[in-house]
């Protein structure tokens, strides 16, 4: 495939496209819930899914809906919705639940990830044409997404600071972003042999290092050992950040999931104490404001440190209206700066940043989903040319490359796995209608 430079393609184009993405999801689908690719993620990932459904909605309301369902379905007593779900056993990907060891009902990891489920059931309400479905869907799911909400604020920011922490890489869903570089360097290492999986699907130019693999093991070894109890692991976890994609994703989803609610007249007397705690929160943001730099920058909360290495993750901060007037004029011009600094945008690390690696998992490939959701803050704060480039330069990827879990900004090469879901969904919610 060629690129097209204006990021515009002609109808019959447009249609290859989406049928090829549906047939994507389609090759995915076992039975209810949707892996990102064969192999490489053989089980339900979080928010993975919750993206995944919009695509489902171009072909198939009914199942777009029953993916959110399955994922809730893993739902944790105390509210908390885990990264994986193992519903079926697989020996293509590692860890499995044996290394995990929570003891659920359905088996699954003990963390979270960036809880972006209520914005896309709220997308969902509203592009739906079965609305009668689709509003019985959020009436039967509300309740269940604010205990999901109240989890993160409660369990993972008990202080009330505003502010939630993460305890691992991957809780981020940014896995081995160069932000977590300083906090992730005082975990130690596992003292056990293990063996990965990822780097038999896919090169290892292109995924994090084993010296990161170590410490991601502690950490999983970390929550088994302390039987997975949120008061301990609050106070003695060695890895605890303050990771702005979480924050913004968390802040723009509780919004959309108030209005969900007075949309339908849904009575939970909870909603008042997820209001209080946004207002928290927008209190608390500027706190990761780097006043000489004139950036976000996310924070290892052990050592009170901003990790200083420009990411697309701040660039969520327009998304989740958590920017002053002056700031978002700022983020806008950063975005900006970021799309004249490659081929193709929007890296996840800034390319002129020493860290940058454009194939490397998340130091610098480009995400669709990341993407998608910067442009629709930029678009609603008012910036819809820096908007259009990303959705054009994102549309370019797809032309290119096809459907690849992630793109080096500097070819538009697909990187990561092959035929992957959440690319296939944000193409047909996003690029091709």
């Amino acid at each position: 495939m060629t690129t097209v430079n204006s990021g515009k393609i002609d109808s019959a184009t447009a249609s290859s496209l989406a049928d090829l993405a549906t047939k994507t999801l389609i090759a995915n689908d076992l039975g209810g819930y949707t892996v990102p690719t064969h192999g490489l993620y053989p089980f339900q990932w979080n928010w993975d899914s919750a993206i995944t459904a919009l695509g489902w909605m171009k072909s198939d309301e009914s199942r777009a809906w029953q993916e959110i369902d399955v994922l809730f379905s893993g739902q944790w007593d105390n509210g908390m919705v885990p990264h994986i779900l193992f519903h079926k056993d697989s020996d293509t990907y590692f860890p499995g639940p044996d290394v995990w060891g929570s003891d659920k009902k359905i088996k699954s990891t003990s963390i979270s990830q960036p809880p972006v489920v209520a914005t896309i059931m709220k997308e969902m309400l509203a592009s739906a044409k079965d609305k009668a479905l689709a509003e019985h869907k959020v009436k039967a799911l509300f309740s269940k997404v604010v205990d999901y909400h109240l989890w993160w604020y409660n369990d993972r920011d008990p202080e009330k600071t505003g502010l939630v922490v993460t305890y691992h890489p991957w809780e981020s869903g940014m896995d081995n972003s160069p932000s977590w570089d300083d906090a992730l360097h005082a975990v130690p290492c596992v003292d056990w042999e293990y063996t990965r999986r990822d780097t038999s699907h896919v090169d290892s130019s292109q995924r994090p290092h084993k010296s990161e693999y170590d410490r991601f093991l502690y950490l999983v070894d970390f929550f088994k050992r302390n039987n997975f109890d949120s008061k301990v692991i609050y106070e003695t976890c060695p890895y605890k950040v303050n990771d702005l994609g979480i924050i913004a994703i968390l802040h723009r989803a509780t919004k959309d999931l108030l209005k969900m609610g007075e949309q339908l007249g849904l009575n939970d007397d909870r909603t008042d104490y997820l209001a209080q705690r946004l207002q928290i929160t927008e209190q608390a943001i500027n706190t990761l404001w780097c006043e000489q730099s004139q950036y976000f920058y996310c924070r290892d909360v052990l050592t009170n440190s901003l990790a200083k290495v420009k990411t697309s993750a701040a660039l969520l901060t327009v998304y989740a209206g958590l920017t002053s007037d002056e700031q978002t004029k700022i983020i806008n011009t950063a975005t900006e700066d970021f799309i004249e600094s490659s081929q193709f945008s929007v890296a996840s690390t800034h390319p002129k940043e020493e860290k940058y690696e454009p194939q490397r998992y998340w130091r610098g490939p480009i995400w669709l989903h990341i993407n998608w959701m910067i442009a629709i803050g930029l678009k609603e704060a008012g910036f819809v040319t820096t908007a259009n480039k990303i959705q054009d330069d994102t549309r370019n990827l797809v032309v290119k490359s096809g459907y690849y879990e992630y793109f080096n900004p500097e070819t538009g090469a697909g990187c990561g796995g092959k035929d992957f879901s959440w690319t296939a969904a944000i193409a047909l919610h996003w690029l091709l209608d």
